[in-house]
């Protein structure tokens, strides 16, 4: 069975590649040497050529070196997709320092456990975001915040109307000016300092935090020498990208490993004019799509339906999108066909995980028999080599068509946990990736994914861990017991419920609980129905089933549907 999947790569794949012994910022400084007069960034009309990105990219390393003592250590940058996110992910990376992006809708909790965790003694960080972070200089290992806006590289007339605009939409946050406080536009100020900046293949570029198997986020440490060899891979399984010539779509957030490695890297890597939208909003992605011609479009499945149904699709041209990798959960088959018969684009289905930096399969983009295997994520990429184990040990090596544990090997494949010495011993295993998720391959090496051996729910498009949520509704002084599980709800994802069991004699409301856990979580991760109950299903060592506790929601639904259908039945 070894890597019989390669003999269905599409033409012009090929199974063998050598990595060479680079850094990131090397894929930019290579792609700016070759394309020194071709866009790099678009941003609402404003424009950066590859040579001034390289050029702005080496001013912002050679500020921040000195400022932080030219420690290598780990800077945070908690932004949406902006042009300071760019530099500042591949100037923190030329320093030699690791970057740790923050979700930005973490609540003040969660930044507290990343920031300290990972070290990061510098944050980079939107002005409203700033009265989540201050707190926490001087009482945690943070010594500086460095501020930016979205208006700061805005052309002149759009700079001009931003402040009325956010006056109006009452959210114009200003950060106070203090030794601890820096504006973005003041440390860029500086002259460029030309002296090299050291840092090595094998150092850690990313800290990338993730609940993995447990609730307690932890960070996945990836090298230079790792995603360097996942960005040349996933553009391996692209041929027919034209180098200098591609219009991506950038509006995967590139918080997410997801969104940085194949949207952010790989555009570069191949001189792509990357196009930054902050946010998704599909009125406002089909219009960029119209006016920048775009070529490429990573995304997720929820962002191509939305597309798909949007009202009116009709008054816009999609016809220049040739490519869309779709990532971060199953690609309805409905979805993908109506996307590629609106657009004429190839929509295809990839899967990876943030240890693996994260992309291990995609499907062919020309499949040579012309025939898609639905519901797979795809074939192993080139040099990544995986298996199904028995879900029992581990140990077994399961034949084709049998349902067991993924576990991957390649040069993607993380380091390990930061500081994590025996979690990463439990997933890491003579070099193999233990995945956690139930899959089976069959015999011409496509893999499917048919369940979860962990916990993690799928809502909104992010991950979220139950035992987090647990903790946190368990943190509340009336609650006894809680427990949430994920409902499937077709396209819009999993619904967050909560079954909770109050102490002896208290009472409380669900309005209640939900306000608690607003203060203390993420908007994706509160949840959306709470059901009280006087006890909770359990094993006979006391561990709580949550799996019956879905089970009865499924049921449930099952018996509605089946009610609705009798009802529509005629007499």
């Amino acid at each position: 069975m070894q890597r019989l999947w390669t003999a269905h790569y599409d033409a012009g794949v090929s199974p063998s590649m050598e990595f060479p012994d680079q850094v990131l910022p090397d894929l930019l400084a290579t792609t700016a040497a070759h394309y020194p007069c071709r866009p790099a960034l678009r941003y609402y009309g404003a424009t950066f050529s590859y040579a001034e990105l390289n050029k702005t990219v080496a001013k912002f390393a050679h500020a921040l070196a000195p400022l932080r003592s030219g420690a290598k250590g780990v800077v945070g940058v908690m932004l949406p997709n902006l042009p300071q996110t760019v530099i500042a992910y591949f100037g923190i990376l030329k320093t030699g320092a690791a970057v740790s992006p923050i979700n930005p809708l973490y609540v003040e909790q969660e930044i507290v456990h990343q920031v300290t965790d990972a070290g990061c003694d510098t944050v980079i960080a939107l002005p409203q975001f700033h009265a989540r972070l201050a707190p926490l200089v001087g009482r945690t290992c943070l010594k500086r915040i460095i501020v930016t806006g979205p208006e700061e590289y805005l052309p002149w007339f759009k700079r001009l109307v931003y402040p009325w605009m956010k006056r109006r939409e009452r959210s114009r946050d200003v950060a106070p000016i203090s030794p601890t406080c820096i504006r973005w536009q003041q440390l860029m100020k500086g002259p460029l300092d030309a002296r090299p900046l050291s840092v090595a293949p094998n150092d850690v570029a990313l800290l990338q935090y993730t609940g993995g198997t447990t609730g307690t986020p932890k960070g996945v440490v990836l090298t230079h020498r790792n995603l360097v060899a996942n960005t040349l891979q996933c553009h391996r399984w692209m041929p027919a990208l034209r180098s200098g010539e591609e219009k991506f779509l950038g509006v995967l957030p590139f918080f997410h490993v997801y969104g940085m490695s194949a949207c952010q890297n790989l555009a570069v890597s191949v001189a792509a004019c990357l196009t930054l939208l902050p946010r998704f909003q599909a009125g406002e992605v089909l219009k960029t799509i119209q006016q920048e011609r775009i070529t490429v479009f990573p995304g997720i499945p929820a962002m191509y339906g939305a597309i798909n149904n949007y009202s009116q699709l009709e008054d816009f041209n999609l016809r220049s999108i040739r490519l869309c990798i779709s990532g971060a959960g199953p690609l309805h088959p409905d979805i993908q066909h109506r996307f590629e018969a609106l657009t004429g684009a190839k929509l295809v289905e990839g899967y990876g995980l943030t240890e693996a930096a994260p992309v291990t399969h995609v499907n062919p983009i020309q499949p040579a028999d012309n025939q898609r295997r639905s519901r797979s994520i795809g074939l192993p990429l080139p040099e990544t080599e995986a298996k199904i184990m028995d879900v029992e040990t581990g140990s077994r090596e399961l034949p084709i068509g049998e349902v067991g544990e993924l576990v991957i090997r390649g040069p993607q494949i993380m380091q390990g946990y930061w500081n994590r010495p025996e979690e990463t011993r439990a997933v890491l295993r003579d070099g193999w990736l233990f995945t956690g998720d139930v899959a089976r391959m069959d015999r011409d090496g496509f893999f499917y994914i048919e369940d979860r051996k962990k916990d993690m729910i799928k809502s909104g498009g992010e991950n979220v861990y139950p035992r987090e949520v647990d903790e946190v509704l368990c943190r509340h002084p009336k609650v006894k017991e809680a427990v949430v599980v994920g409902i499937p709800m077709g396209l819009r994802g999993e619904l967050i419920k909560a079954f909770v069991v109050l102490r002896d004699g208290e009472k409380t409301t669900a309005a209640e609980l939900l306000d608690h856990c607003r203060k203390e979580l993420a908007k994706f991760k509160v949840p959306k129905k709470i059901e009280f109950r006087t006890a909770l299903p359990k094993t006979v060592i006391g561990k709580v089933l949550r799996r019956v506790l879905l089970d009865e929601e499924l049921q449930k639904r099952r018996a509605d549907d089946l009610q609705r259908l009798e009802a529509d039945e005629p007499s």
